[in-house]
C-alpha cells in the first residue's frame, strides 16, 4: 500500500510539476514581492533602524524568508481549486489509485517551488551583502526550520484550495499570513513597540522562527527559542494536516 501511494504520488507531483514548469513566471512573482520587501527595508529604513553589531539585512533576512514562503503558498490554493473546478479529482477517483496521492502532489510541488523562491531571496540577499558565518549544521537547521514552516502552511493553503468558492477565496487567505512578519521581531526589535502590540509580537510563531533562525545565521546561542520555533511549526503541521485531510474526504465523499 506504501509502495502504491508513493509510485502514484511520485506521478502525480510530475504533472503538477510540469503546470509549474509552464508558467515560471509564478515563482518569480512569489520571489519578487519579498525582493522588494527587502530593498525598501535596507535601503530606505535600514539606516533609521538599531539593529547593533548585525548588519540590518542580515536581521531581516528570515523575516523576508517567512514572506516569501506565504506568498507561495498562494499558488497551492490556487492549483488545488483549479483542479476541483476542472473536475480533475473526479477523473482520478476513478482511476486505480491512493486518493492522498493526489493531495500530496500538490504539498511536494509547493515544497520544490517554494525551496527555489527562497534560493533566489538568498543570492539576491548576497548581493546586498548578506554574510553568515554558520556552519554546516547551522544551515541545516536553518533548512529544516524552513521547510517546517513550508510544510504547515501549505497543509493550511489546501483547506481554502478544496472549499474555496471562488478563485479569490483560494488564494487570499494567505495575505494576513504575508502581513504577520511586520508584528513580529523580523524588522525591528519587539522591545521598542507599544505595550499591547509587543506582548502579541513576542507571543505569535514569527517571531521564535525568525529568532531562531537569526540566531542560527548569525552564530549566537539559540536558546529556547528553536524549540518554541519547532512546537509552533509541527503543531500548526498537524492540525492543517487534520483538517485538510477531513476537508478532502467531504469533498469527494
Amino acid at each position: 500500500m506504501a509502495t502504491h501511494l508513493l509510485a502514484d504520488t511520485a506521478v502525480l507531483t510530475g504533472r503538477t510539476m510540469r503546470h509549474v514548469t509552464r508558467s515560471l513566471d509564478t515563482i518569480i512573482t512569489t520571489a519578487v514581492t519579498p525582493i522588494a520587501i527587502m530593498l525598501m527595508f535596507v535601503y530606505v529604513f535600514g539606516g533609521a533602524i538599531d539593529t547593533g553589531p548585525v548588519s540590518y539585512v542580515n536581521y531581516m533576512l528570515p523575516g523576508i524568508l517567512l514572506i516569501t514562503i506565504a506568498s507561495g503558498i498562494s499558488y497551492t490554493g490556487f492549483r488545488l481549486f483549479g483542479d476541483m473546478q476542472g473536475g480533475i479529482f473526479e477523473r482520478f477517483q476513478s482511476m486505480p489509485i491512493a486518493r492522498s496521492g493526489v493531495l500530496w502532489a500538490h504539498v511536494l510541488t509547493s515544497l520544490v517551488a517554494n525551496v527555489i523562491s527562497l534560493v533566489l531571496v538568498v543570492l539576491v540577499a548576497l548581493v546586498l551583502g548578506f554574510r553568515s558565518g554558520a556552519g554546516v549544521l547551522g544551515w541545516l537547521a536553518v533548512a529544516g526550520i524552513l521547510l517546517l514552516f513550508i510544510l504547515a502552511l501549505t497543509w493550511i493553503a489546501v483547506i481554502p484550495g478544496l472549499s474555496a468558492k471562488s478563485v479569490e477565496g483560494a488564494s487570499a487567505f494567505s495575505y494576513p499570513l504575508i502581513f504577520l512578519p511586520f508584528i513580529s521581531s523580523a524588522f525591528v526589535p519587539t522591545d521598542t513597540m507599544p505595550g499591547p502590540v509587543r506582548a502579541f509580537a513576542e507571543n505569535q510563531p514569527v517571531t521564535s522562527i525568525v529568532n531562531a533562525i537569526r540566531d542560527l545565521l548569525t552564530e549566537r546561542p539559540v536558546g529556547t527559542d528553536i524549540w518554541i520555533a519547532l512546537a509552533w511549526c509541527v503543531g500548526i503541521l498537524v492540525v492543517a494536516y487534520v483538517f485538510a485531510t477531513i476537508t478532502y474526504r467531504r469533498r469527494i465523499s
